[in-house]
């Protein structure tokens, strides 16, 4: 029961980071239209709320993924430096590379909120 719980919210963060991607890439593909007279950027307000909508849900989600990520990782790496201390290198390299699902989501959103102006 508990793989099947797991397995839906990997379904749901993949499923939302797929959607926060399609809307960074509609904003890629439909950029804001300047005005010829004036230097300023005419952006409609629907493209700016999912925009915003989209960077929450890289960072949210990808923050959800990495705590459920760094929760097995983790309990694994506990166990297996109570049976052997000589592996706690190896194991922090593991804990790390869980972690940096976050970052990447941070990054997505990044460029997500820079390309809004």
């Amino acid at each position: 029961m508990l793989q099947n719980k797991i397995r839906f919210l990997l379904s749901a963060t993949a499923i939302m980071a797929l959607i926060a991607t399609l809307a960074y890439l509609s904003l890629l593909l439909f950029p804001p239209v300047a005005l010829a007279a004036e230097a300023e950027v005419v952006v409609d307000p629907g493209v700016l709320s999912w925009g915003y909508m989209a960077a929450a849900v890289a960072t949210g989600l990808s923050a959800l993924a990495a705590g459920i990520a760094v929760g097995g990782v983790g309990a694994a790496a506990i166990g297996a430096i109570a049976e052997k201390p000589d592996l706690f290198g190896r194991t922090l390299v593991f804990v790390g590379l869980a972690e940096g699902i976050a970052i990447y989501g941070l990054i997505i959103s990044i460029l997500i909120l820079n390309r809004l102006g």
